[in-house]
């Protein structure tokens, strides 16, 4: 079915847009690549921060994503059956 791998396509380049694994990968890395003596904690720690917003934005999109594209194939498979239902009333 073309449909489902035009979805699953636009889930890939999702993903690769918006980092969402990549964000996952390097959650207890420092922000910004800081390794200075003192600071190396606070970086984690800001990263941590950041990058769990940025999971949680990512993955409220991604919801939505598949919300759509699930009603889409609802709506695509049964099309034709509202569509006679919709001659024969």
């Amino acid at each position: 079915m073309a449909i489902l791998k035009f979805f699953l396509s636009v889930n890939r380049v999702f993903l690769h847009l918006f980092s969402l694994p990549l964000f996952i990968k390097t959650f207890f890395k420092p922000w910004k690549n800081e390794y200075r003596q003192g600071l190396v904690g606070f970086s984690v720690g800001m990263g941590m921060f950041i990058k769990t917003i940025a999971i949680i934005a990512d993955i409220v999109l991604l919801l939505l994503l598949l919300l759509v594209e699930i009603t889409s194939i609802f709506v695509w498979l049964f099309w034709p059956i509202m569509a006679i239902l919709w001659i024969m009333s």
